[in-house]
């Protein structure tokens, strides 16, 4: 299976402004043969688009600048533009799964910049298969020069692909398309439910509970910056400044994010034979004004996708139960349903077999029980009385 490994390098000052030409000559060859494709009525062919937009375009005085990059990343970005649109038209057909893709955009200066060098444009002198954690060794970028990564870790095999990435906060990256083999470790447990929250991340089935990290602090310098930048003139310096802390802001949430959701799925996955979760409306929850910054902050989305993509990777089963499933409506001890309970109730004491249940950690053990096969009608789901909280039962 294919996977990508990252690393953050520190370009010198003339790499920068080779990297900022080369950007910007990907971005100009997207967006001329975007123009044309939106123009045209019929999509013309990768190799009738670099004809136009590379070959030919270099031979004119507006863009006889092409030829001071490689030409690598030039129709590597015409092959994008043609992948974009197959999976554009594989999505109004219902032939590609998940949410439905728009047609492609163009780029723009400030958002974050790319560049996609194949074997003919990059090669690494040392193989870091041999050698150390944090070594020497360079990658050479056809045209830039030799760049030393930060290497963090060891490639598998050899890259087939790399991607120069200039992210918003002007960081520079280095994303590798490797082989991988799958990963045999015994699982500790046969299966495990989560259920996942706000303040609390995750509940497990077992017990077991993961507190998401604060990003409020970071969240409100982000807020005023924000006010900031909305009073500052367009393409002046001081509105460039802002901008660049507002991303570096953002950069901070999101690798603090990355981390805690690479390290739980990691655990959950590799600990647990079958994982199940929850197929949430993530969509429709954020509509609600008072908790829709606190949703969008928490990324269950990319804690699914990395459970689906590790589960691959170490031979576990995933599987994600229906989001119409009463899992925090019925009593896991013994299958009675007392319906529908208001948010700010978080302990239940059931009236049909006394037990006190948490609320989510109730929830997580229904998602592993309907996770694995059994069913809420085969036990006791009829609803005589109305459920109280814990308080007022003890109170009766």
């Amino acid at each position: 299976m294919k996977a990508r490994y990252q690393y953050r390098f520190y370009p010198t000052d003339q790499q920068r402004q080779s990297l900022a030409q080369l950007f910007g000559c990907v971005r100009v060859v997207w967006n001329d043969a975007l123009a044309l494709c939106k123009n045209s009525l019929k999509l013309p062919s990768n190799g009738d688009l670099q004809k136009l937009f590379i070959t030919q375009a270099k031979k004119t005085e507006e863009r006889s600048w092409l030829s001071d990059v490689s030409v690598v990343p030039l129709q590597q970005s015409v092959a994008d533009l043609g992948v974009a649109y197959k999976n554009y038209f594989d999505s109004l057909k219902g032939k590609r799964k998940g949410k439905k893709l728009g047609i492609p955009r163009f780029k723009k200066k400030t958002n974050q910049q790319s560049a996609r060098l194949t074997l003919r444009g990059f090669s690494i002198k040392t193989s870091p298969l041999r050698a150390g954690f944090n070594n020497k060794d360079s990658v050479y970028l056809a045209k830039i020069g030799n760049v030393i990564p930060i290497w963090s870790r060891r490639l598998p095999s050899q890259p087939s692909s790399v991607t120069i990435i200039k992210d918003c906060g002007e960081r520079y990256f280095l994303s590798f398309v490797v082989d991988i083999e799958p990963v045999n470790i015994d699982a500790k447990n046969q299966s495990v439910g989560v259920d996942l929250g706000i303040k609390t991340f995750a509940f497990m089935s077992n017990g077991t509970k993961a507190e998401s990290p604060i990003y409020s602090k970071l969240d409100r310098k982000i807020r005023k910056l924000q006010k900031k930048l909305a009073r500052q003139p367009k393409d002046s310096k001081h509105r460039h400044r802002t901008r660049i802390k507002i991303a570096k802001l953002h950069n901070e949430i999101a690798d603090t994010r990355s981390y805690f959701l690479h390290k739980l799925s990691t655990k959950v996955v590799s600990e647990n034979e079958t994982i199940v979760l929850e197929d949430l409306n993530v969509s429709g929850m954020v509509k609600n004004r008072k908790l829709a910054r606190a949703i969008s902050l928490q990324g269950w989305h990319e804690f699914r996708t990395l459970c689906e993509t590790k589960s691959q990777k170490f031979g576990r089963e995933f599987v994600v139960i229906s989001r119409w499933e009463p899992t925090s409506q019925i009593c896991s001890g013994c299958g009675y349903r007392w319906g529908k309970l208001d948010l700010k109730i978080r302990e239940i004491k059931c009236l049909n077999c006394g037990i006190e249940h948490e609320r989510d950690s109730n929830a997580a053990k229904n998602i592993e029980k309907v996770g694995i096969g059994h069913c809420h009608d085969s036990k006791c789901t009829s609803r005589r009385s109305k459920t109280t909280t814990v308080v007022s039962v003890d109170e009766a």
